[in-house]
């Protein structure tokens, strides 16, 4: 038996009035999502506990199997597992977004979805005016990074907001706040010095891009302990696809293969046939291999309504669509999920339970020929604690 595990990213919503009551996922044209719906089993699946800031680092861990409130890890550390940075004791590390502030609002959480390479222009610059013993920056993928802080345990307990929960808000009320925040208020406030002089910035300005403003820091985590490989705990050996470092760092510390895929990116410009095809390509060497995509969470985000179904549509049709072909062939079982919702009208993620299928060998249809949150609800089954989805994905397979 081989497993496909298919994250779509942030892809379940709420019901909104420009789509007469209905979600992202009941417009979008998902024919091959809704056969497997009929003919596999249907249900919502609770990743992200009650009272955990609804994050894709807890809710992601729950999909691989993994208890996000047992087996914590700050996200600053996931992602910096993913870059290659081995964290000292003594070191806390800290998701670093490039921003856009307007009149003290968050214009842009993102700097106006600055590219990869621009972004790494900027944090040169920055690292090379603000690393010292304390601090150092390390460059990521498009407006994430990481801030890698030495000696100042206490930032671990600071009260943070991501930037994504606050679009157009004023950011005053929303900084670091608690024991140590000087420290922190300190390193944006000489950030902002820097950034008023990059040479990115009046590139973007001239193209009608937002400029990057600022520095927001947030997310931190220190060195995690030893975690229990995914091989170890399921049995067998696994791959991953994804275009965030997020999922990388997951890959990382759980033992998880990282696949290297031209083409694969956070956005809508994701060449999501070449990731299907490196993703089966994987399953020659790996029992199971996650596909995660990070195209609908980034548009809901942004509240980009049209781009967020255009981005489902595209999972469905060059993704879920191709690993159906493979199942006429090969004995394959998939689990196709988001890992929380991102509601267009709100910007940010939520911890409502999300839809789930699992589909192929071995699992009876449900005969609810729809996949959605209602058709979900529907169905009356509900996994909580949510980390118990690849449990139920590799049960009772008949071998």
């Amino acid at each position: 038996m081989k497993y496909v595990v298919i994250i779509l990213d942030g892809a379940s919503d709420l019901p909104l009035e420009d789509l007469g009551g209905q979600t992202c996922l009941q417009v979008a044209a998902t024919p091959n999502l809704d056969a497997m719906a009929a003919e596999g089993m249907i249900g919502l699946a609770r990743t992200v506990p009650e009272g955990v800031e609804p994050s894709s680092s807890a809710a992601c861990m729950s999909i691989l199997g993994y208890d996000p409130l047992a087996e914590y890890i700050g996200r600053g550390a996931i992602e910096a597992a993913s870059m290659g940075i081995e964290l000292r004791p003594d070191q806390v590390a800290l998701r670093l977004n490039l921003v856009s502030l307007a009149d003290g609002r968050m214009a842009s959480y993102s700097g106006g979805h600055i590219p990869t390479a621009q972004s790494r222009e900027v944090i040169s610059e920055l690292a090379a005016a603000l690393d010292d013993d304390t601090f150092r920056l390390y460059p990521g993928v498009a407006y994430r990074h990481i801030l890698v802080v030495t000696g100042h345990p206490e930032l671990v307990d600071l009260d943070y907001t991501p930037p994504h929960d606050i679009p157009d808000e004023i950011v005053v009320p929303h900084l670091p706040r608690g024991h140590g925040a000087a420290l922190l208020l300190d390193y944006m406030e000489r950030a902002r010095a820097v950034l008023s002089a990059v040479s990115v910035n009046a590139v973007r300005q001239s193209r009608g891009k937002l400029p990057v403003t600022d520095v927001w820091p947030f997310w931190p985590g220190i060195r995690p302990l030893e975690v229990t490989s995914f091989t170890q705990r399921y049995g067998v050996t696994a791959a991953m696809t994804s275009g965030v470092d997020l999922l990388g760092g997951l890959a990382t510390l759980t033992g998880i293969r990282r696949l290297q895929i031209d083409g694969v990116t956070d956005g809508p410009d994701n060449d999501y046939d070449a990731q299907a095809e490196g993703a089966i390509e994987a399953l020659g060497e790996s029992d199971l291999v996650v596909i995660h995509v990070e195209s609908p969470d980034e548009a809901g985000h942004a509240g980009d309504l049209s781009g967020k179904i255009a981005a489902i549509e595209a999972i469905d049709g060059r993704v879920v669509a191709r690993i159906r072909e493979l199942a006429a062939t090969e004995n394959i079982r998939v689990l196709a999920m988001p890992d929380h919702a991102t509601p267009i009208k709100l910007r940010t993620h939520v911890g409502d339970p999300v839809p789930f299928v699992i589909w192929g060998r071995g699992v009876d249809a449900s005969g609810i020929a729809r996949y959605d949150e209602a058709a979900a609800r529907q169905s009356g089954l509900e996994v909580d604690p949510g980390y118990r989805i690849m449990d139920l994905l590799m049960g009772g397979s008949g071998e």
